[in-house]
């Protein structure tokens, strides 16, 4: 038995961990949507293919983290920027570097190629933006463009590359004319720093995102404002216009959101839960996300054909007081038109400057950098597929490339299971986007049986704060052994989130307001015996410093160990946060009460003060076994460690 279902609008489809120590950027190539490139603090270029779990590619020769990367139209070049401000140019085919250029003095924010001409422009930490042209020995030649007071965020060759718009943390989008040699415009009315710019890939029109929570549009023939969107929740992160030209999508934080601008309108607002994405790219009519959590890159997948990308605005209008256009007829347009050349464009005239620093012989320090750069091909399969096919005309990844299967709706498997059990007696088979799902009845949710081979998902040592997903549940913990009525799942839900609401109350009802209120909430929390309990608690009794007294350590020190030493990074970040509070405000008094001669006479007080402090400095040099572990690690959590070892340093 067989059944076609309907299937997602959005899902996950892939996480890998991308590098050895945090990942700093990533892009997507927008020829094939299907390759991407990732930049690390390792200081390492590796090259991924979507969907696929092994690198293809490193590329290696930077010294600092990689801040920034860009594939040209054609995903042959790579080029990356460092923290040091260097840049480093790869072809991908040849599997070896092509350029190394310097001159910026600080970090690469911002890269883009020439969309016809060997050109490739770089903004900087320093405000300046570089034009360079790659067919000279080690671009002798740079186009130095001025004019932003602050750091250049994103940088875009216009479609028919005359121009290049720019945007930066002082609040502004400029518009360049390379041929010119000088500014055209200065686009002002963001309150917040422009992330990211776009131009509509037929029509005189830019767009532009911003942390202000904007999408502004800008007529490239008028040059003012057509329309502005302020409706965003979270800081527009990236950008991308229909191939048609007929929407713009937005890319926030955990949704994908499609604009129309004239009037300005929202058509539709799809919940990808991606985090903060950082690039999209459409292929097969599908748009692929990505984003990263330190080491961690995830991509996403919308299907486009279930978005809806034009009309009145299924979401409403943004300002009501504007009458709706009638969609244009096609091949029409609003505005002037791009004309896009046949031959590469001219090279710049008015911007050439040639910097001392950057005429060398062919023996200075650029070659040997290029020699020790080097393209380390990890995955030889992967590699000729993609980047040296047998015929080149057909290069892969191929235009022809199919879309990503999409999984079932949620209540699509609820379905399937009330259907399972009425069919005791014979599998279900279940048929989604060319997939076959099998089903029996000792198939638990959760666990369902597919014909590709399962791939085991190994849990991460430390689990980040932000997420996208619960990681390291299983549904069978939770569920008896046996198949079971969805009545009885959902009592046994229910009774686990009954028993965590009282615990809660217990701790809730003795509010901290008072030193007696918090070492009673104390005192609940530790007998509950949960650490998610105590965190909560602990979060509050942070920020009340009056509520800490010795009494209160010799119960929380005991937990504080168990937080530092948890897998989940919201435990570890309390736990250090507390520590710090108790090793400041108490560490002085412990160590001098211990280091006082003995009183003469009885002092009860003194000898209940004394016992506290002797526990209390007994806990604190279990716990700095721990932290002199831990302090070595990198990140954010290593330099915590690193600040609570100094403050331990007494105690050794």
């Amino acid at each position: 038995m067989a059944a076609a279902v309907a299937t997602k609008t959005a899902w996950k489809l892939q996480e890998i961990t991308a590098h050895s120590s945090n990942v700093s950027s990533l892009v997507l190539g927008k020829s094939s949507g299907r390759l991407l490139a990732t930049g690390g603090d390792d200081c390492r270029v590796n090259i991924w293919s979507i969907n696929k779990p092994n690198c293809i590619m490193s590329l290696t020769g930077h010294t600092t983290p990689v801040e920034s990367v860009k594939i040209n139209t054609n995903e042959e070049l790579i080029v990356a920027g460092s923290q040091s401000g260097s840049i480093r140019i790869w072809d991908l085919e040849a599997a070896k570097i092509l350029r190394t250029l310097m001159g910026h003095k600080a970090n690469i924010c911002s890269l883009d190629f020439h969309p016809f001409g060997g050109f490739v422009a770089s903004g900087s930490m320093d405000t300046n933006i570089k034009v360079r042209l790659l067919s000279l020995p080690h671009s002798l030649h740079v186009y130095f463009i001025t004019g932003h007071t602050q750091a250049v965020r994103c940088l875009r060759f216009s479609p028919d590359g005359k121009w290049l718009a720019s945007s930066a943390d002082d609040h502004t989008v400029k518009l360049w004319d390379l041929a010119a040699g000088k500014i055209m415009f200065e686009f002002t009315g963001h309150t917040g720093p422009v992330n990211v710019v776009e131009f509509h890939p037929n029509e005189y029109l830019l767009a532009s995102g911003s942390s202000d929570r904007t999408v502004r549009f800008w007529d490239l023939e008028k040059f003012q404002v057509v329309s502005c969107i302020e409706e965003e929740a979270t800081p527009v992160r990236c950008v991308l216009f229909n191939p048609d030209g007929c929407c713009l999508y937005a890319g926030c934080h955990d949704t994908l959101r499609v604009y129309g601008w004239e009037p300005e309108r929202c058509f539709d607002v799809v919940l990808v839960n991606w985090g903060k994405v950082a690039d999209l790219s459409i292929c097969n009519n599908q748009l692929i996300g990505v984003s990263f959590t330190q080491s961690t890159v995830s991509s996403f997948v919308v299907d486009l054909s279930r978005v809806t990308k034009c009309g009145p605005g299924t979401r409403g209008l943004i300002r009501d007081d504007k009458p709706l256009t009638q969609p244009l007829p096609a091949g029409s347009s609003l505005r002037r038109i791009y004309d896009r050349p046949t031959t590469t464009c001219s090279k710049p005239q008015r911007m050439k400057h040639n910097s001392e620093s950057e005429r060398r012989s062919p023996s200075s320090e650029d070659d040997r950098e290029d020699k020790e750069s080097t393209a380390e091909i990890q995955n030889t399969e992967d590699y000729n597929e993609i980047f040296q096919p047998k015929n080149p005309i057909t290069r892969t990844p191929p235009n022809k490339s199919e879309p990503f299967p999409a999984p079932p709706e949620d209540g699509e498997l609820e379905f399937l299971f009330q259907v399972l059990r009425k069919n005791q007696r014979s599998p279900y088979i279940y048929c989604i986007a060319g997939f076959t799902w099998t089903f029996t009845m000792s198939t638990l949710p959760g666990e369902v049986m597919t014909s590709s081979t399962p791939k085991t998902k190994v849990e991460p040592t430390v689990i980040p704060a932000a997420r996208n997903e619960p990681i390291g549940l299983k549904a069978s913990d939770f569920l008896p052994v046996s198949f079971f009525p969805v009545e009885e799942g959902l009592g046994t839900t229910s009774g686990c989130h009954l028993g965590r609401e009282e615990s809660l109350v217990i701790c809730v009802s003795c509010a901290p307001c008072s030193l007696a209120a918090s070492e009673t909430s104390v005192d609940s929390a530790v007998a509950i015996n949960d650490l998610s309990v105590m965190v909560d608690l602990l979060n509050i009794v942070n920020q009340k410093a009056s509520l800490w007294k010795l009494d209160l350590c010799t119960v929380i020190l005991p937990q504080i160990e168990k937080l530092l030493q948890s897998k989940y990074e919201s435990y570890v970040q309390t736990g250090c946060t507390s520590l710090k509070l108790i090793l400041q405000r108490f560490l002085p008094l412990i160590t001098d009460i211990l280091a006082a001669p003995p009183s003469v006479g009885v002092d009860i007080s003194r000898e209940e003060r004394l016992h506290k402090c002797r526990l209390c400095y007994k806990q604190l040099k279990n716990i700095s076994n721990i932290i002199k572990n831990k302090s070595g690690l990198s990140g954010r959590h290593g330099s915590a460690f690193r600040e609570l070892h100094l403050l331990m340093a007494v105690l050794e």
